[in-house]
């Protein structure tokens, strides 16, 4: 299934057709919070109400001119300023092929550079997206060069891939803060670990590296073994809970944010808004059954 879902979610026919369907757009609403800025600030309030801060992300990837990659810009800075001026507890998350990084890898640097810089000026920060693997060397060269002059932007890794151990290593060097994940994109045995134990042995063992020399790591997964394990090795070597962050998506495991926040962790919620949001919404399905589950039950509901 979770193939299936992944072939689906690149079906540009399919896509048109369900992010202008208003009964496919309803089915999103607990994983996306809404198609304006206004609702995801909404959302964010109430998270903070609950103890729970939030990264945002405006969908949207792969655009084709600069034109949209500038709009797409604009929108980041725009949230940074109503964050500031809201007193969220909030920061903002970004992907490079949706500012520009297919049409001009310089345009997109200076559509980067703008964001981080304004994360800078307001004490707040901006953290790069990891795409599929045919981003993550460019992707990752671009936050290397940045986070020199741009101390307020981070990165993600993808622990299913081969090459995320080293790359974890050259971003403790530089200091750069992490966020760690699995991945969510249908990667070949080539770059990326074909099964799921393989991931989670991973994924540990990058969390720990993370936990002892990173800078200020954050922990995104919802698998609550995983988690725990990872919990509980930071708790024996002492790692204080304001050394890191426990991030999940909005919509899934709210249980598990609830209790994490109650215990006293730092728990930061990914929060997606905007149109185009099927192909985030598919790699979400994908990644874990019981989402099918929720969305075909709502489905047939009058």
């Amino acid at each position: 299934m979770r193939h299936l879902l992944l072939f689906l979610s690149r079906r540009r026919g399919l896509r048109r057709w369900m992010e202008e369907s208003p009964r496919a757009a309803a089915l999103t609403r607990r994983f996306v919070a809404g198609t304006r800025i206004e609702d995801a600030l909404a959302v964010t309030a109430r998270l903070n109400q609950a103890g729970l801060w939030t990264t945002l992300d405006y969908l949207g990837e792969s655009i084709t001119t600069l034109a949209e990659a500038a709009a797409a810009r604009d929108i980041y800075l725009e949230l940074l300023e109503r964050i500031h001026a809201q007193r969220l507890q909030a920061n903002v998350s970004l992907k490079l092929t949706q500012l520009g990084l297919d049409v001009s890898e310089a345009a997109c640097r200076e559509n980067v550079a703008a964001v981080a810089r304004r994360a800078r000026e307001l004490d707040n920060f901006a953290r790069v997206d990891m795409e599929s693997s045919a981003y993550t060397e460019r992707t990752l060269a671009v936050v290397h060069d940045l986070h020199e002059a741009y101390p307020h932007l981070g990165a993600v890794i993808q622990a299913y891939l081969y090459r995320s151990e080293q790359d974890v290593e050259e971003l403790i060097g530089r200091r750069i803060r992490v966020r760690l994940c699995k991945g969510a994109y249908d990667e070949p045995p080539e770059v990326a670990f074909p099964r799921a134990s393989q991931v989670e042995a991973g994924f540990q063992k990058l969390a720990q590296a993370l936990l002892l020399r990173g800078n200020y790591p954050a922990l995104a997964t919802h698998d609550k073994r995983l988690l725990e394990n990872v919990l509980g090795f930071a708790a024996q070597h002492g790692v204080p809970k304001d050394a890191y962050e426990i991030q999940m998506l909005y919509g899934i495991r709210r249980d598990l944010q609830a209790r994490y926040a109650a215990a006293g962790h730092r728990v930061r919620v990914y929060v997606p808004f905007g149109g185009a949001w099927y192909p985030y919404f598919m790699r979400r399905l994908a990644e874990r059954p019981a989402n099918v589950y929720f969305v075909l039950r709502n489905l047939f509901r009058r």
